[in-house]
């Protein structure tokens, strides 16, 4: 990881001789290509709604910590975003009602769950951290549990990807191959919420769906098949990542709200282009 630090801080630029530009920088290279990656199914799944409603049930999840009186709320951050992304996707899956229903209930009563017992006191101000979030007070130990998890999505995503895929495009075929949807959409809501919980106080509660969302929608403005379709998301995400850092720096500005801002931009110049190709 000393090497991470090494070439960033040999670069010719003022921002790259500071040890928290040099973490933050250690961190947009681990977590876009996650965000990357996830955006593409959460888009080809149609799971926008989904995606935005983990960040209130990790709302809810600091909220509970606080209250039970644990040191910190990252552990029921986890605990509880995990259980929420089961419990909505196995209810979704076993309901007559329709998707966004479902989520639509839990997302609600999530939110207004957290915002009660937050309030409570006034208690909701020690927590407005989560809302906006701060990349550039990742620590070194926060890093390397990154890193763990970096390696373990991408292992596991080359593990489901094929199987997810089929049950997101045809469930009665991957029912026939015997492929469970329940199973596979289970396991990515699960990595879904854990990838919320871990980056949710460096990217915020109010732009963590956006994190999940614009790479993919960009993507497939330019993109005609699967495969490219993927990596051009994570290129998009990195690309957003680094320049909006960089940008947050020079400006002075939130580094989530820079980075969001820059998939911003990037989404609408690739609209563009796919609207003058179709012409």
């Amino acid at each position: 990881m000393e090497n991470f630090y090494s070439v960033i801080g040999a670069l010719p630029f003022e921002w790259a001789s500071f040890a928290f530009m040099q973490r933050a920088f250690v961190a947009i290279f681990l977590i876009t290509p996650i965000f990357g990656l996830l955006s593409s199914m959460v888009v080809q799944s149609k799971m926008a709604f989904f995606s935005d409603s983990l960040g209130h049930g990790a709302f809810t999840g600091i909220a509970v910590g606080s209250l039970v009186g644990l040191l910190s709320p990252k552990v029921s951050l986890l605990v509880f975003s995990v259980i929420f992304a089961l419990l909505v996707t196995y209810i979704k899956n076993k309901s007559k009602m329709e998707a966004d229903t479902v989520i639509g209930v839990f997302s609600s009563a999530a939110i207004a769950l957290g915002l009660a017992i937050m309030s409570v006191g006034g208690g909701f101000q020690k927590f407005a951290n989560f809302l906006i979030g701060d990349l550039l007070a990742i620590s070194v130990n926060e890093i390397y549990a990154l890193f763990v998890f970096f390696i373990v999505v991408v292992l596991l995503w080359g593990k489901i990807f094929n199987k997810l895929l089929l049950s997101t495009v045809s469930p009665q075929i991957a029912r026939s191959r015997k492929i469970s949807s329940v199973l596979y959409e289970g396991i990515f809501a699960s990595v879904l919420a854990v990838t919320v919980a871990m980056s949710i106080e460096w990217v915020g509660i109010l732009l963590i769906n956006s994190l999940l969302v614009l790479p993919a929608a960009s993507a497939r403005n330019v993109t005609n098949n699967i495969r490219s379709y993927s990596l051009t998301s994570v290129v998009f995400a990195l690309l957003s990542g680094v320049i909006g850092l960089i940008g947050a720096y020079y400006m002075n500005t939130s580094a989530g709200a820079a980075i969001v801002l820059t998939g911003a931009v990037i989404f609408f110049v690739t609209l563009f282009m796919r609207t003058r190709f179709i012409k």
